[in-house]
């Protein structure tokens, strides 16, 4: 019975463990959520109401806005996401400013979107998300030394255990992850 009973403390033990290294702390700013739905062209999701309305009668926030242009961006949607951030009011915010380098460098002008990601991170040093999309634009240049450096200042925000380290780490690897 004792055998027993150490055995599944040793298994309750290590489970433990191996939860607390995959929900270590996330502390890149902005809201990154990818799920917000995204509408037709012309019209933006208005996170209050939960619908899409007219782009042009929506009176929603310069957060719901960047929140919306990173969700067209991440559907492919780069020109349309571009259009959305210049209704923005704040051009100058790190979300802002990282979501036009992701545009930008998806749409295959690299060099633009790094210039847009350097400008967010003076902003926002601790910004883990801008920096695994300026790794990534440094891997597409080959420059792989800065995507490293760029590796290890999202290793000091939030471990190895956070998703801007996972991806930017397998891109490093594995170019044709980005």
């Amino acid at each position: 019975m004792t055998i027993m009973t150490a055995r599944i403390a040793s298994i309750l033990l290590g489970g433990c463990l191996a939860a607390s290294v995959f929900a270590g702390p996330m502390f890149a700013a902005g809201n990154d959520s990818s799920t917000m739905p995204t509408c037709k062209k012309g019209e933006i999701y208005d996170q209050k109401t939960k619908k899409c309305v007219k782009q042009q009668s929506a009176n929603v926030s310069d957060e719901n806005r960047t929140d919306y242009a990173y969700s067209l961006a991440k559907d492919g949607r780069y020109e349309e996401a571009l259009a959305m951030l210049d209704t923005v009011k704040d051009q100058n915010t790190a979300e802002v400013l990282n979501y036009r380098g992701y545009a930008t460098r998806k749409l295959g002008r690299t060099d633009e979107g790094i210039s847009y990601y350097l400008k967010s991170v003076k902003m926002d040093p601790q910004y883990a998300k801008v920096r695994e999309y300026l790794g990534e634009a440094y891997v597409i240049k080959g420059q792989l030394d800065l995507a490293k450096d760029q590796l290890k200042s999202i290793k000091a925000i939030c471990g190895t255990g956070c998703e801007e380290y996972q991806d930017l780490h397998a891109a490093i690897l594995d170019p044709s992850k980005i």
